[in-house]
């Protein structure tokens, strides 16, 4: 029961972060080729871009530990990346913790400049490669057939 929720909810979640991510990264670029100034609207849907990839990658975590698949590390050990199936799930998904600190490293080196354009643009390399990297490592097949 519990296993299901926290799986269902990282799945859901999923398609929040992309999304956020997206629309962070297109507002950033926006915000960067206009010479925009760095609004309280642009802090608000850089933040919430970041809460839920931090929300994302708690669940992710929580469901890493509690999956039955989790038990192939004792029973198979390495042979787990002769299985694709279970390299992704649990060697190649979990990279996704990588977007997430490439995101949290834009939002704070966003908030250190002095300009406009730095602000903008440090949250464009840095929620824009997290995006790319999420896009990498997401199950795509188990994702899109259902929950």
């Amino acid at each position: 029961m519990f296993y299901q929720l926290i799986k269902t909810a990282h799945s859901l979640t999923a398609y929040i972060v992309l999304v956020m991510l997206l629309f962070a990264t297109v507002n950033a670029l926006f915000g960067l080729l206009q010479k925009r100034s760095y609004n309280k609207t642009d802090l608000r849907i850089h933040l919430f871009a970041l809460i839920f990839t931090h929300i994302q990658v708690t669940l992710g975590m929580i469901l890493y530990f509690v999956t039955p698949l989790f038990q192939n590390w004792s029973s198979m050990g390495a042979g787990v990346m002769q299985d694709a199936y279970l390299r992704k799930m649990l060697v190649e998904h979990p990279f996704g913790i990588v977007a997430v600190t490439l995101v949290t490293i834009g939002w704070v080196l966003h908030k250190k400049q002095k300009t406009n354009v730095g602000a903008f643009k440090r949250i464009f390399i840095f929620y824009g490669l997290g995006w790319l990297l999420i896009l990498g490592v997401l199950p795509w097949k188990t994702w899109t057939t259902g929950f």
